[in-house]
This record gives structure tokens, C-alpha cells and sequence, in this order.
């Protein structure tokens, strides 16, 4: 696969830099997120935005920050922003180079001089660190930095008023600010020891952020300004500018935190590399010892839906094992009555506590079964005796064997998208894959029961799978040769969808070889992409494949055409187990139809979702845990079989050789083999 590169000559492009975008994180829930040349385009972009207390919403703080230089009385103001329909300043234009490894690094050029700018979050603390260098100059020269601030959630905008705080207060090295109540302070500080802060608070008005207003939504915002800022740099000399929640000493001390953690940055060269660091930037540890998963950078928090399907390929797949159990212990811990809290919760999503056994069956690998069972097998027990006893009317397992999931005007299942307040797919009774994760949620717990010899739960539900089946394969086999998408008192939904797949992907599946194959032949025709696998058929007349821009018209495709990555896994699984080693040039071929997105959108990451027709483009949220854990779950099926395709050609070649040999012993091994 490529290396990571980006054209220079393009990077004063707008259409070019503008359609890029970086993210870095602190592993605590914040992040730094704007474009490769730091114009915002979103109102979630930010330098700083962070949780500020227990409930983990995350506030852009620190939105952006301008840097001048000046030089015989001359500034030239680097920044870039967009006022309602212009761009002002246009430092875009002195861009000469942008890299994204080992941090994002841009360099300007403006006449003689040379600067280059590296943006680092540090781990572990809210805390952003930007180092200057002054690469080449000629005459004496000067840095000013003017911060922008906005002190709000990041769902929503800022707006001038009389109630914000423009005040600076000193500090070593530095100055704090805050501009509500109820937030903390924003230290910031440089190491270099002559700099001075010059007061000078002030709203600047109309910063306008398209990708909103593209989307439906206001796009314009007010930010302040307590100041800026301003020192001499001399060639060849660096100066960092720190802004934190922490107030930190100033001098070495700043120098030695950005250089230790500099020097723990992994390179992201290549897509496996930006995939693996992407993966890590969704596992974040909360305050009270809480590790739990984002599903997607910049608007989402934690769904437990996805945190259950992107687990393993997010974090086992680097044998991140204690990541996992720290996630899922966090979310057992919140379990009440068999039933998981928040977005995990089957009330509102019918399917989240039965992706739980699929996340359990990939841990298994990595510790032992007995571990496992003491570890999870109460809750695994108590969710299914939830389904048993039911979530009220809403979710319930029938007498038939098959769970319902129905409630008037909400779409209980992931495809839950609404508009115009009714959901854009309803899918109401028993869904395809809801009945394929219970048949396998029950068969992996007794397999597990029946081996740590847990005979009462055994004797209770060992009847249970063969009934699921029966039921199964009666609703929901069409003549067609492929599954029904639901079933119900009034239809059965013929809709070619991708939730068949997840009915063929598991460990434990009602189908048997034949019928997995026509499946496969329906997804293939009316399914697959380069991107991953439709949501629904080209072929059906509620398809939408969305080129517009705006919400509402992306959140019609969203269930109906567009194209999802997770699918992918289940896909790739499901052909493994059938082809084995025969599909690994598909499987390769398979991530390598995503080397161009890690360049594009979301750099180094995956988009939640694409358009359904050529090209294909990237929509949804810009770096999604189901997308990247998908992809490494593939990955990592990959590596498995050319294990096992390289142990089965050595003992091929093994046995040739005693073949040849005609040696008694060798002749009896080879016969043993």
C-alpha cells in the first residue's frame, strides 16, 4: 500500500487543503480537529476541545490561533478564515509544505523567511503544545500569536455578549482565561522568556463554517480575542506556545514535555500504520477509572451499539486485550436487570446486547475460556434471560424462538435514522440480524456453559437454538435464495439490505453452506462496492444515492443506498471460512480500494459512511470506530490465513520432500500427516 503523501503544489488549493482534514487526541475525550491548513470549516472544529466535567460533553475552548510575522514594520498575518463569503486573512497562500507524521508539521514561506509550525496534543492531559521554529530569515524578525476563543459546547456556536470575560490574568510564562463561569481556566504560556501578552479583548464577528450550512444548520459564529502574544525569534530558533486547563512551570520544563512526548509518536506512513494509530484515538479513559470507546470523531460520543461491533477489530486486533476487558468492564458495571445502560440499552436498540457475545467470542482468542466465563458469564446469562422476560412491549423473545423489536414511529434496530421526526427505516417486528445475533448470542453461551459445566443454564436453554432455526429459516428464507431484511404480522420485507450478511458472518449461523452461497451471489450483485457494502439495492425504488449536501437529504441515504464499512468484516468472514485461503487476494484487494481515503477527508482515518453511486464520496461522521475497526478486522483476518496458508505450503513442501527421500520413517510421517 501507498505512503501517506500529500502534493505540495496543491496545498494553496482551497478546493484541494480544504476537503482535509487532521485530527489528534488526548485519550481523556479531547481532541484537536480542523483542516491541514487550520481554516475551520465546522463548528466542531477546535486547537482545544475537551470534556470540562463529569458528563463528558466535549467544549471547543481554544478555537483557533493567528500567527503574524513581522518584519521591518510589515506583518503578514499567516492564518485563515472565512467571514460570509470571503477568506481573510490569506495565509494559505505562503504554504509550502504540510506533513501529518510524527505530528502535524506545516511550513510557510513568506519572502525570505521560513517558518515551520508543529502541532502536538499531549496524552494524557488537556493540553496543546505548538512549536515554532524559525527555519531561515534574513532580518529581525517577530512572532505574533492571537488566540481565539469560544467557551461553548461544540454542538452548538458562540455569539458576541456582554456576559464573556475578555480579561488576561498573569500567570508564569503566560496568561489564564476564562470566559464564563463554570469553565476552567485556559492557561496559556510559551517558553520563551521575553515574550510579552499585550491585553487587547475584542469579538471578531461572522466566522462562517460552510460544511454547516451545507448541512442545514447555522454556520456562523462569534469569537473573542483577550490579546496576543508577541516576541522576537531569531534563525534557527524554536519557541513553544502551550495552552492548558494545568498551569505548568515554565522554561526546560515546557521544552522537555513537548520532546518526550514527540518522541512517542508512532509514524504514519502507510494505511496500516494511520489505521493502527486511528484505532487508539477512539479508547479514551474517563475520571472514576471509566474506559469506554468514541464512535466517532468530531460529533459523537459513546454508542454502545458500535462500541460491541468495533471493539475487536479496534483493539484486539493490535492485542490491546486490556483495553477490551477495561471497556466492557465499564459497561457490566452499569448493567441493571440484564440490561445495558445509555446506547446500549435495548430499549432503544434492539441489537446492542447481543453484539456483546460477538465482542466475547473475538476476546476469547486472547485469554482463556475460564477467565472469560467468570469475568462475563453472569451478564452473559442475565442479558439473555432479559430478552426472555422482555423490554416491556417494546423488545421480546417470542414463543417461536425469534426476538420482536417494534415501537411506534422509532426504528429499533442500527438503521435508526429519521426524518421529519419518522424513521427512514422502521423495520418494525423481527429483524433479519437481531434474530442472528440472539440464535448465536445463545448458541456461544451454551457452548461456553456447557464446557464450565453450568448444567442448569444448559438445561434451560438447550432447546432454545434449534427452535430460532426453525422459526428462522421458515419467516425469513425467500425462494429467491436470500433472507428477508424483516418480518411481520403484515409483510415479509423482501428489500436486498447488507443486514443478511451479519446472519452469515457469525460464529454460530442458522444457514447452511448452499444457502451462505446464494446469500453471498445477492450481496455480490446487488451489494458490494470498492467502499463496502450498500445499504440497499440500486435495483429498489426507495434507493437514494445522496449527492446532496445537506442533512436531511443524507440522512434519507443513510439507510437507504449508502454504503457502510462494517458490513465488510462480516463479508470478508463469512468468505474465509468458505474459500479460506483462496480469498486472500480479494481480502487485499479489499483494503486496498481505502488507500486514497486516508489521504482524503479525515486524514490517517475512515468516514462513517459513502454515497452509493460512483465516486463514491465520503459522508457521515469523518473518522468512525466502526469503519477503522472493520478494516482492521479484515486485516487481521488476513494475517491468520497467510499463517495458515504459509504453515500448510511448509508442510506441503515437507511432505514432498519425504516423498522424495523414500525413507521408511519419513514415508511413515508422511502418511501420519
Amino acid at each position: 500500500m501507498s505512503a501517506l503523501t500529500f502534493d505540495k503544489s496543491e496545498l494553496g488549493n482551497l478546493e484541494y487543503s480544504l476537503q482535509r482534514e487532521m485530527l489528534a487526541t488526548d485519550r481523556k475525550g479531547g481532541y484537536m480537529s480542523t483542516t491541514i491548513v487550520c481554516c475551520n470549516t465546522r463548528k466542531y472544529h477546535g486547537l482545544m476541545v475537551a470534556p470540562i466535567d463529569e458528563t463528558d460533553e466535549a467544549y471547543v475552548l481554544l478555537s483557533s490561533l493567528d500567527e503574524t510575522i513581522i518584519q521591518h514594520d510589515q506583518s503578514f498575518n499567516l492564518a485563515l478564515h472565512r467571514f460570509k463569503g470571503v477568506y481573510e486573512p490569506r495565509g494559505h497562500k505562503y504554504i509550502t509544505d504540510f506533513k501529518y507524521t510524527p505530528t502535524p508539521t506545516i511550513t510557510y514561506r513568506v519572502g525570505g523567511v521560513v517558518l515551520r509550525k508543529e502541532l502536538l496534543w499531549i496524552h494524557k492531559r488537556t493540553q496543546l503544545m505548538i512549536r515554532y521554529t524559525l527555519v531561515d530569515a534574513h532580518s529581525d524578525t517577530t512572532l505574533r500569536l492571537r488566540p481565539f476563543f469560544a467557551f461553548r459546547n461544540k454542538h452548538s456556536l458562540s455569539k458576541a455578549n456582554m456576559e464573556a470575560n475578555g480579561r488576561s490574568y498573569p500567570v508564569a510564562g503566560g496568561v489564564k482565561c476564562k470566559l464564563y463561569e463554570g469553565y476552567p481556566w485556559l492557561y496559556l504560556q510559551t517558553d520563551k522568556a521575553d515574550a510579552e501578552f499585550v491585553a487587547a479583548p475584542d469579538w471578531y464577528y461572522g466566522f462562517e463554517y460552510p460544511e454547516e450550512i451545507k448541512r442545514g444548520y447555522d454556520g456562523y459564529e462569534d469569537l473573542m480575542t483577550t490579546g496576543y502574544f508577541e516576541m522576537p525569534i531569531k534563525k534557527g530558533e524554536s519557541i513553544i506556545f502551550s495552552a492548558a486547563t494545568d498551569e505548568m512551570a515554565t522554561g526546560k520544563t515546557i521544552t522537555e514535555i513537548y520532546e518526550a512526548s514527540l518522541a512517542r509518536r508512532t509514524h504514519k506512513i502507510d494505511f496500516l500504520s494511520c489505521l493502527h494509530h486511528s484505532a487508539r484515538q477512539f479508547i479514551v479513559r474517563r475520571p472514576g477509572g471509566r474506559t469506554e470507546m468514541i464512535a466517532g470523531y468530531p460529533w459523537y460520543g459513546t454508542v454502545g451499539r458500535d462500541t460491541f461491533i468495533a471493539l475487536p477489530g479496534i483493539v484486539l486486533e493490535q492485542k490491546y486485550k486490556e483495553d477490551c476487558l477495561d471497556v466492557l468492564d465499564t459497561m457490566v458495571a452499569k448493567m441493571q436487570n440484564g440490561d445495558f445502560a445509555d446506547t446500549a440499552s435495548a430499549w432503544g436498540a434492539a441489537d446492542a446486547p447481543l453484539w456483546f457475545f460477538w465482542t466475547l467470542q473475538n476476546l476469547e482468542k486472547h485469554i482463556t475460556t475460564k477467565k472469560l466465563w467468570e469475568r462475563y458469564g453472569e451478564a452473559m446469562k442475565s442479558v439473555l434471560e432479559a430478552y426472555r422476560r422482555g423490554f416491556g412491549d417494546r423488545v421480546k423473545l417470542h414463543d417461536n424462538g425469534l426476538v420482536w423489536a417494534a415501537a411506534e414511529g422509532e426504528a429499533l434496530t442500527w438503521m435508526n435514522t429519521k426524518v421529519d421526526g419518522k424513521p427512514v427505516a422502521q423495520r418494525a417486528g423481527y429483524a433479519v440480524e437481531i434474530q442472528a445475533l440472539w440464535y448465536n448470542a445463545v448458541s456461544y453461551t451454551l457452548a461456553l456453559a456447557r464446557k464450565m459445566k453450568d448444567k442448569e443454564f444448559v438445561e434451560r436453554w438447550a432447546k432454545e437454538p434449534a427452535k430460532t432455526k426453525e422459526s428462522f429459516i421458515s419467516k425469513f428464507w425467500l425462494a429467491e435464495g436470500y433472507l428477508a431484511d424483516y418480518v411481520n404480522d403484515y409483510e415479509t420485507n423482501d428489500f436486498r439490505r447488507s443486514n443478511m450478511l451479519v446472519a452469515c458472518g457469525l460464529d454460530y449461523s442458522m444457514l447452511n453452506e448452499e444457502q451462505t452461497m446464494d446469500v453471498l451471489s445477492v450481496v455480490r450483485q446487488h451489494l458490494i462496492t470498492p467502499r463496502g457494502v450498500r445499504s440497499l439495492s440500486p435495483r429498489n425504488p426507495f434507493y437514494e444515492p445522496s449527492y446532496a449536501e445537506d442533512q436531511r437529504s443524507q440522512d434519507l441515504a443513510s439507510r437507504n443506498g449508502s454504503i457502510w464499512v462494517w458490513p465488510l468484516m462480516m463479508y470478508a468472514k463469512v468468505c474465509f471460512d468458505i474459500a479460506g485461503e483462496r480469498f486472500l487476494p480479494t481480502a487485499e484487494e479489499i483494503l486496498n480500494n481505502f488507500d486514497e481515503e486516508i489521504q482524503t477527508s479525515c486524514i490517517g482515518s475512515i468516514s462513517e459512511c459513502f454515497e452509493g453511486d460512483p465516486p463514491f464520496r465520503a459522508k457521515g461522521c469523518l473518522s468512525q470506530a466502526t469503519s477503522v475497526g472493520g478494516l482492521l478486522y479484515i486485516s487481521n483476518l488476513i494475517t491468520e490465513w497467510r499463517k495458515k496458508a504459509a504453515k500448510s505450503s511448509k508442510s506441503a513442501a515437507k511432505a514432498e520432500e519425504c516423498v522424495a527421500e523414500e525413507k521408511p520413517k519419513a514415508k511413515r510421517c508422511c502418511r501420519k500427516k
